[in-house]
């Protein structure tokens, strides 16, 4: 595992607020394991099988975190072109939004799309997540993840940005309720 994404597992185990906001793929504390395996093989074509598994499963075991002691309240803002995009075929896609319908559930999860149907939106430069932690005196966290690096920021001004830029994006989207709706016609779809 590479520095950078050790750093964010560590953040992300710690915090009390996951607030993320997805352009192109559904969350990693959301994904089937056909879906992550899928997500995982786009941008490691060439990695051996073991290598592959252990990325899955890495993926996999960071959803205990939905279901642990203290499980951190998350909610996750997807741009509807993540659930449109075919990413391991149509059987592959269904299980992945019937999981979404499920994990959205959780007292502690709250999910929301935005419609292709409201237009442009803020975050439309890419993805992002912001970790909030219990302790006053930790700053909050925006994780930017890109091809081989990711971004940290936790000067006030920056993540204020971002938070500026989430509320906006819940405000946009659909309710959770209607988010629900949404799912289930887009697996009909399928």
């Amino acid at each position: 595992m590479t520095d950078w994404f050790e750093e964010y597992l560590g953040l992300e185990a710690a915090a009390s607020v996951i607030r993320t906001f997805e352009l192109q793929f559904v969350h990693g504390l959301f994904q089937t394991e056909a879906y992550a395996r899928a997500v995982t093989l786009l941008g490691n074509r060439s990695a051996p099988a073991d290598e592959i598994d252990r990325r899955v499963g890495l993926r996999l075991k960071r959803q205990d975190l939905l279901t642990g002691p203290r499980p951190p309240q998350v909610w996750a803002v997807i741009d509807e072109g993540a659930l449109r995009r075919p990413v391991g075929g149509r059987a592959v896609m269904q299980g992945q939004l019937n999981r979404l319908i499920e994990v959205a559930g959780l007292r502690q999860v709250t999910i929301q799309v935005v419609p292709f149907s409201r237009g442009g939106h803020a975050a439309a430069g890419g993805s992002f997540t912001v970790l909030r932690f219990g302790a006053d005196d930790v700053p909050d966290v925006v994780y930017i993840e890109q091809l081989t690096s990711a971004l940290y920021l936790d000067k006030r001004e920056d993540v204020d940005h971002y938070l500026e830029v989430m509320n906006h994006l819940s405000a946009e989207a659909l309710t959770p309720a209607q988010t629900a709706q949404f799912l289930t016609e887009i697996i009909r779809e399928t």
